[in-house]
């Protein structure tokens, strides 16, 4: 009933771990069982240490963040997800250009079932959402090499034009969205309270953005889309897939609900489209864009 397919990866459900939630330490990453794949943290060519602390502040509605890309680099992180047991296991990989993304790619791929490369991140400068857009296309081209289906993670800025440009590179799935730019000021100590100034507003405040931006994807692209943001419910998850999303991915809402979240939603979704008479999650992709 919810078992969805994306690019020849069959998943149990539509329910994946989002890149850099618990997702550092193989058995952090094993500890996900009810959900249909995990997502790694974002790695890129060498260790990047990230920013330093305070990096992580909590809002009335969501979380803002700027770890900074922090990451041991592929060659040790690849030594801890060998014999990972995770049924699909989705690599996040990061790069300063082209031959960066290619490299770190090939390295991933013989642990992964597929390859999400992140141009999303908005606050690592020049990567991420930085990465320049004109520049996408031939960075796909080189990540479609190492032989993997190749999702894009997209922030919410120039969304239309960036997903374009993946999808002339080759993009198998376009991911969207990830945190968004955002910051917030101690007005006692009279500075930013985050050591990086600016960082990224995750939770549930985001998700009306995250579901426009999914909708607007689907209503112009033929392409599976996985939608990400604010998701803390299985209403949330139902809402992004009427929006055109085959899945969605979760990450601030595990802060909120716990490791559980995943096992609740499956749950509810799984009451809902009983209740409603659906005999597949495949029969509500997409129904909202009909209507």
């Amino acid at each position: 009933m919810l078992d969805i397919e994306i690019a020849g990866i069959k998943m149990k459900n539509p329910l994946m771990l989002a890149s850099g939630i618990l997702d550092l330490t193989k058995e952090s990453m094993e500890s996900f069982s009810h959900a249909g794949a995990v997502v790694t943290k974002s790695i890129g060519k060498g260790e990047r240490k990230g920013y330093k602390n305070p990096t992580i502040y909590e809002l009335p509605y969501g979380l803002l963040n700027a770890i900074g890309l922090a990451n041991p680099g592929v060659e040790e992180y690849i030594k801890e997800i060998e014999g990972i047991k995770v049924d699909v296991l989705i690599g996040s990989i990061f790069g300063k250009d082209a031959n960066e993304f290619g490299y770190v790619a090939n390295r991933m791929a013989s642990y992964v079932k597929a390859i999400e490369m992140n141009m999303s991140c908005p606050h690592a400068k020049k990567l991420g959402m930085e990465y320049p857009t004109e520049e996408i296309r031939e960075a796909v081209e080189m990540v479609k090499r190492a032989g993997k289906p190749v999702f894009v993670k997209l922030g919410m800025e120039n969304l239309m034009e960036r997903a374009m440009a993946a999808i002339e590179g080759g993009a198998d799935a376009i991911v969207a969205i990830n945190t968004i730019r955002a910051m917030a000021i101690d007005i006692d100590a009279k500075m930013p309270v985050l050591a990086n100034k600016i960082g990224g507003y995750s939770g549930m405040a985001i998700k009306p953005i995250g579901l426009r931006c999914v909708y607007e994807l689907a209503s112009n692209f033929d392409i599976p889309i996985i939608g990400v943001g604010g998701i803390t419910s299985w209403k949330d998850a139902i809402e992004y897939i009427m929006a055109g999303a085959r899945a969605v991915q979760i990450g601030t809402g595990i802060y909120y609900e716990g490791k559980e979240i995943f096992k609740k939603i499956v749950s509810g979704m799984r009451w809902w489209l009983e209740k409603n008479g659906y005999n597949s999650i495949e029969d509500v992709v997409g129904i909202a864009l009909k209507k």
